[in-house]
Order: C-alpha cells, then sequence, then structure tokens
C-alpha cells in the first residue's frame, strides 16, 4: 500500500508540473509585442470610361450566294416555275405545294409523301424535310 500511494503522489506532482507549464507557455505567448498592422496600399483612381459608341440599326444583309439566280431542271421547273430564281425561293415555291397538295406525312410532319412530281426528283416515295433541299440542288445549276 506504501507504493500505491507513493506513486499517487508522484502522479499528482506529475499533473501540478504539467499544468503550471502551460500557463507559462501561456503567459509567454501573451507577453509578445504585437506587431503593427500593414498598412493598405493607397488606392489608385479609375480610368475614365469611356463613352460606347453606338451602332445605327442597320438591315441585315443577305448572302449574295443565295440571293443569285439559279436555272431549274425540266422536272423541278414543272413544280416551282421554269424561270431563273434563288434557291431560297425554291425552297419556298416547293413547300408551298407540299401544303397545298397535303403531302406532308399525317403521322411524322418531318416526311415529305412524294407524289409523281416530287417522286421524280427525290428518286423515291417517302423523304426527309432535311433531305429535301440536298435533293432538290442536284436539279439546280
Amino acid at each position: 500500500m506504501a507504493t500505491k500511494k507513493a506513486t499517487k503522489k508522484t502522479a499528482k506532482k506529475a499533473v501540478k508540473k504539467t499544468a503550471k507549464k502551460g500557463t507559462k507557455k501561456a503567459a509567454k505567448k501573451k507577453a509578445k509585442p504585437a506587431r503593427p498592422a500593414k498598412k493598405a496600399a493607397p488606392k489608385k483612381k479609375a480610368a475614365p470610361k469611356k463613352k460606347a459608341v453606338k451602332k445605327t440599326p442597320s438591315k441585315r444583309k443577305p448572302n449574295p450566294a443565295f440571293m443569285r439566280a439559279m436555272t431549274l431542271s425540266p422536272e423541278l421547273g414543272a413544280i416551282v416555275g421554269n424561270n431563273p430564281i434563288p434557291r431560297t425561293e425554291v425552297t419556298k415555291k416547293l413547300w408551298a405545294y407540299i401544303k397545298r397538295n397535303g403531302l406532308q406525312d399525317n403521322v411524322n410532319r418531318r416526311m415529305i409523301n412524294a407524289d409523281e412530281k416530287l417522286q421524280v426528283i427525290f428518286g423515291r416515295k417517302q423523304v426527309s424535310m432535311f433531305e429535301m433541299t440536298k435533293l432538290v440542288a442536284k436539279h439546280m445549276k
């Protein structure tokens, strides 16, 4: 038992010593003199803003390649007319023909059901609207 008491006393002393060391370290940290804060850099003046130049609204110019009159094959001329017209007008007139005759597919509106005249141009019975201009381009010079 005597050894147990001795070990308890030494343990208490060790705890007290570490507690004292902790307070000494904390006191040393507080004792350090505070450094002065760094001064902020002086603010630079902003450069004067340039006034934005407003553009006058002008009409968009169409690409001249689209507006050039094209000669049409006799097969295509039977649908849209025999006079040379730009490719944009050919597409418009072709769509007018398709809608006038109800040639768009009822289920899938992207598909065009060709009649006798269009089948000569397209080469098949049903064509996608995206393929249409590619197939019609073969009949224009």
